[in-house]
């Protein structure tokens, strides 16, 4: 687990790139957010799209160049990178637990006997892996509020795997291409992010805020109980 105390043990100039930092940052202009939010989602999906619409390994097995629920993606992890959806757990788990979903629930109405059959019930597949996947993340923590958005991209990547042809014909190969996908969009967050930012905010959970402090009892205030503790004492009928 990358906590904020074990990051301070890594050198700076590695510690520095994974989000750490040992004084709070200044507030940048609005010019700097989105020239680097530009940046980041231009580098993000046009790296994507390099490895997966060039290369032979991934065209021979027909995956498509990009999910298109990385376009989502992008908004969070380029653009609001503060936001408990952009982090990285909900980056791979919410991802990974809609393909999943996705594809069960489709392997399941592919058991059906005709293709007509399964064609004409691709609209509740769909569904169901939507609403499924929902659920899912709600159960493993893999979204945390405002939870809109997160919904949308992991149902978006769990509806994918039933509605999409050319993802649906990938079969359990879609797992392993989301989280590269992943891999990919965090690797280019993790630098773009941290030249005049910082991200990720939290790796697996958020720091807990620091507990109040009891409010500072006077020393005046309490002379002045004593002396009127020992007053009720003296003028106390015996």
């Amino acid at each position: 687990m990358l906590t904020a105390n074990r990051l301070s043990r890594l050198p700076p100039w590695l510690s520095h790139w994974l989000g750490y930092r040992s004084e709070p940052l200044t507030k940048r202009s609005d010019y700097t957010i989105w020239f680097w939010s530009f940046i980041g989602s231009f580098l993000g999906i046009s790296l994507i799209q390099a490895v997966f619409g060039q290369a032979h390994y991934f065209i021979e097995r027909g995956v498509p160049s990009i999910v298109a629920s990385y376009g989502a993606t992008a908004v969070l992890i380029y653009g609001a990178i503060e936001a408990p959806l952009a982090q990285p757990r909900p980056l791979f788990g919410g991802h990974f637990l809609g393909a999943l979903t996705g594809i069960c629930i489709t392997k399941l109405f592919h058991l059906l006997p005709t293709e007509e059959r399964f064609q004409s019930l691709l609209w509740l597949a769909g569904s169901l892996s939507c609403a499924t996947s929902v659920v899912v993340m709600q159960v493993t923590g893999t979204t945390h509020p405002p939870a809109g958005k997160s919904y949308e991209i992991m149902c978006a990547t769990a509806l994918l795997a039933a509605v999409n042809p050319e993802i649906r014909q990938m079969g359990w190969y879609y797992l392993p291409v989301v989280l590269l996908t992943s891999a990919l969009a965090l690797v280019v967050a993790l630098i773009t992010n941290n030249i005049q930012r910082r991200y990720p905010v939290f790796w697996l959970h958020p720091t807990p805020p620091p507990a109040p402090k009891p409010a500072p009892v006077s020393t005046e205030s309490t002379n002045r109980s004593s002396e009127k503790f020992a007053e009720t004492i003296t003028t106390a009928p015996v």
